[in-house]
């Protein structure tokens, strides 16, 4: 994918001067699709954006799951992403498909305000941020969008807030001069006014993350700083654990049991109880962690939690 093969791109700081602007041509993203070394979730959405609509993607963009440490405001990224394919249009209509809902793709014309029209629920956040993004001037022509994440609802991290940046981030792509990135801090404003009920603090681990480092937000108008933490320096693992079926005190006996073999502390993924947590633990413990914990679940009759490793990972990126 080589920015400077659009043609049809579109200053982002202005509405688009070209509202009927031809979309980009096939081979700007669409190679993704067939190039054996690309990572197989960056080669199902480019395929999934041309099997659905037809059409090669412009950009193809990944986003990471984003967690909370446990201290206000401090968070960072994990090393599992979700992607999302854009390609450029030019009459008006967002065409919006997610393997997560096969049977619910749509076609839906792309108004700045008034009523939403009628669209599958998963689409009405898509769609709320296509509309605030077309309002700044990325896409008034309209969007192919595919949007696809790596984990399931069942890992406990926040979905939301990887999906929203990805899509932001491939549709500015495809309407920004070539050879620019999109503007990662105008495109945070833009996230946090068209969809205030997220994260904030998640989104800006999403765009600015660094590997091995920790966000600090600095809160509104104030830079980010960055704190070391690299759990496999330090000889450590952080790992995701996950019950399955109702929460409810399972979590709690899952993280008991942890503490009990070595882990070293626990900590919900997110602002809120849930249905996992993160447990930071010595790399030396973490079998013996886990065989107390999947020992300890079975002798109740109780499906044994799942054990995800966690990288502390980087900020979005364009997938090439």
């Amino acid at each position: 994918m080589t920015p400077a093969t659009r043609p049809d791109a579109h200053q982002a700081t202005q509405p688009d001067a070209r509202p009927d602007a031809q979309p980009a041509p096939a081979d700007a993203g669409g190679g993704l699709a067939r190039r054996a070394t690309v990572d197989p979730l960056f080669r199902l959405v480019a395929y999934a954006l041309e099997a659905a609509h037809g059409r090669a993607p412009g950009a193809v963009w990944s986003a990471p799951y984003a967690f909370h440490l446990g201290s206000p405001g401090l968070v960072a990224a994990a090393g599992w992403p979700v992607a999302a394919a854009a390609a450029a249009r030019c009459d008006g209509l967002v065409r919006l498909s997610s393997l997560a809902h096969p049977a619910d793709s749509c076609d839906l014309p792309l108004t700045l305000s008034g009523p939403v029209p009628d669209a599958p629920d998963w689409a009405v956040r898509p769609y709320a941020l296509l509309r605030a993004l077309a309002r700044a001037g990325y896409g008034r022509g309209g969007t192919d969008l595919h949007v696809q994440g790596s984990l399931t609802a069942a890992a406990g991290l926040a979905t939301a807030e990887p999906a929203d940046c990805a899509l932001a981030l491939a549709v500015a792509d495809v309407h920004t001069p070539p050879g620019e990135e999109p503007d990662r801090a105008r495109l945070a404003r833009l996230l946090a006014g068209a969809l205030p009920d997220g994260d904030e603090a998640l989104r800006r681990a999403v765009l600015f993350a660094r590997p091995g480092t920790a966000l600090l937000s600095g809160g509104a108008g104030r830079a980010p700083r960055y704190v070391a933490f690299d759990p496999p320096a330090t000889g450590a693992r952080l790992v995701l654990l996950a019950v399955r079926g109702d929460p409810g005190a399972e979590v709690a006996r899952a993280v008991a049991c942890a503490r009990s073999a070595g882990a070293l502390s626990a900590w919900p993924p997110g602002p809120g109880p849930g249905r996992s947590v993160l447990v930071l633990l010595p790399g030396a413990r973490l079998a013996a962690v886990r065989a107390a914990v999947a020992e300890e679940f079975r002798g109740r009759g109780q499906p044994v939690p799942r054990f995800l490793n966690i990288a502390v990972a980087g900020a979005a990126r364009r997938e090439e």
